[in-house]
């Protein structure tokens, strides 16, 4: 599966298991045509920033394919980033991993959230 068909499915799982809870993308990626890219860039888009935010778990999700994803050095540093300034952030390896490790995470902190 695609990056995109995992985050889909991780999306359409979190808003169904935690209603309420919300979780929106960051359109960091795609294909766009240069006058596109540099007008968003200049609009605050940054290479790099995890896919997913869950605002009220100050949780961010950068997801990967199951196979043959890797973290850029730009996303390593925005994670250490925002794990230095206090949020959590996880990099999944498909659906299956994120739903894991957002659940792991609510467990640990479900007294706190």
């Amino acid at each position: 599966p695609t990056e995109h068909e995992e985050q889909r499915e991780l999306v359409r799982w979190f808003r169904q298991t935690h209603r309420g809870v919300r979780i929106f993308a960051i359109p960091n990626g795609g294909q766009r045509s240069l006058a596109a890219a540099a007008r968003l860039k200049v609009e605050g888009v940054s290479a790099g920033v995890p896919d997913l935010f869950i605002p009220a778990w100050r949780l961010w999700i950068e997801m990967k394919r199951i196979k043959g994803g890797s973290v850029s050095a730009e996303q390593k540093d925005w994670i250490k980033y925002l794990e230095e300034v206090g949020y959590c952030a996880k990099v999944c390896k498909g659906a299956d991993d994120a739903k894991e490790q957002i659940t792991a995470f609510f467990n640990q902190q479900k007294d706190t959230l």
